[in-house]
């Protein structure tokens, strides 16, 4: 938590008013900058409930809110500025800080973003002398976890840091049970935590290529390419696109994957490149630029839109998919079967090439209704001059069962787990 706390509106508690406001520290010592206060007694009190790391430019709010905090039996840390704070959070967690927001160099919301880098969780507390509308939005939309105006009362800022350490003690056990059941790497749940996970996702983006063959001739027809990130915090394609959509940088994410897609298809490569498209992709002008990577090489690419999006949000969609077309780019249409049940998408894009979802696909050969379906889809694409790829192929009978049921190609790990450029095909 980060308490932003400005003048000397909000300091110790002893010689308070009988308000409950906390007022300026008498005496003019001034504790060291960065460094717990030397007090034996407290530290040799084992009560510490929790660590708190309070940051203000003013000497005076500094000193009196360290004291009022540390006769609450918490373990205080202190700091002048926002930049020494940012060092500090960079080599030991604390479970509140608590720091003002105006404060010359690194103010308090940039120091949250930057304590985002290093903790998702730790919960923020701000607190400031010049309340307004669009400073309390900002402070809340960055993750803030109270928002405090001065001067400040001495039992709601005792109340705010004590809430906080229960909510951090609360997402550390949390976290802890995620790791347990496998499911760490949770995202961030403010907009600073969103922000910091995301960044750190772009730089470490990477493509993994899943082969697409032809069983029929054993050769490999292309390769989809595939979103992957190191990022911890984002485990899965899913959480970079969903944090992508909470920051509106779907954008962003989507040249990155694009430009991405194409860096290795150079050469003497000729198999086709299929490359998974957001809906919202289709109005970047990057998509259709000539000097783009992926318009260099339009004539082995195939563009993946899925069925379990919708096109109403994207004007001349025909249009668009034209000029497309115009360039070399094919058109898929991905997750069929998944989506939604009209005909708009097929309308609208007329593919080359469909794909069926691999929920049809999967047990296919245990299942009539699933090979009916199937073969009626795949009878009727051929019908219309597309070709058919089945998704999610992981055992022999499933393969076999859908050459059977007269499939064009097929994708799954019984050929290939996705893998850097390029994943060997076992047959």
């Amino acid at each position: 938590m980060v308490v932003s706390l400005t003048k000397a509106e909000s300091t110790q508690l002893s010689g308070a008013p009988s308000s409950g406001a906390l007022e300026p520290a008498s005496g003019s010592g001034v504790m060291p900058v960065g460094l717990e206060e030397p007090d034996s007694e407290d530290r040799a009190d084992s009560g510490f409930k929790a660590s708190v790391l309070v940051v203000d430019d003013d000497p005076d709010v500094l000193r009196g809110v360290c004291r009022f905090l540390r006769s609450q039996g918490y373990s205080v840390t202190s700091t002048n500025n926002g930049a020494e704070a940012a060092r500090f959070v960079h080599g030991r967690s604390f479970d509140v800080i608590v720091s003002d927001i105006k404060m010359p160099g690194m103010d308090g919301i940039q120091l949250l973003r930057e304590v985002r880098e290093h903790d998702l969780h730790v919960p923020v507390v701000l607190v400031t002398g010049e309340p307004a509308v669009s400073t309390a939005v900002q402070a809340l939309e960055y993750g803030a976890f109270h928002y405090l105006t001065k001067p400040v009362d001495a039992d709601a800022l005792a109340r705010a840091v004590a809430k906080a350490v229960s909510m951090h003690r609360m997402a550390r056990v949390k976290q802890q049970a995620a790791e347990l059941l496998g499911h760490a790497g949770a995202l961030g749940a403010d907009r600073a935590g969103i922000e910091a996970s995301f960044e750190r996702a772009m730089q470490t983006l990477w493509m993994a290529y899943h082969p697409i063959v032809d069983c029929r001739r054993q050769t490999i027809y292309g390769y989809e390419a595939l979103l992957r990130s190191n990022e911890p915090s984002l485990p899965h394609p899913g959480a970079v696109l969903d944090a992508a959509t909470r920051l509106g940088r779907l954008d962003m994410l989507g040249r990155a994957i694009r430009d991405l897609s194409a860096a290795p298809m150079g050469g003497t490569t000729t198999e086709m490149l299929f490359v998974n498209l957001h809906v919202t992709d289709l109005m970047d002008p990057w998509l259709s630029a000539p000097e783009a990577p992926l318009s260099k090489i339009a004539h082995r690419v195939v563009l993946e839109v899925t069925e379990r999006s919708s096109l109403d949000e994207v004007k001349d969609v025909r249009a668009r998919v034209a000029a497309l077309r115009e360039m070399g780019f094919r058109i898929a249409v991905d997750d069929l079967g998944a989506g939604y049940a009209g005909l708009t998408s097929f309308t609208l894009l007329e593919p080359e090439i469909v794909k069926l979802d691999m929920t049809l696909v999967r047990d296919v050969h245990k299942n009539s209704t699933k090979q009916k379906v199937i073969r009626s889809m795949t009878a009727l694409s051929q019908d219309m001059g597309m070709t058919v790829v089945a998704e999610g192929v992981e055992t022999v009978e499933e393969r076999d069962t859908l050459i059977d049921l007269d499939c064009d190609l097929l994708q799954g790990f019984l050929f290939a787990r996705p893998g850097k450029p390029f994943p060997e095909v076992k047959w």
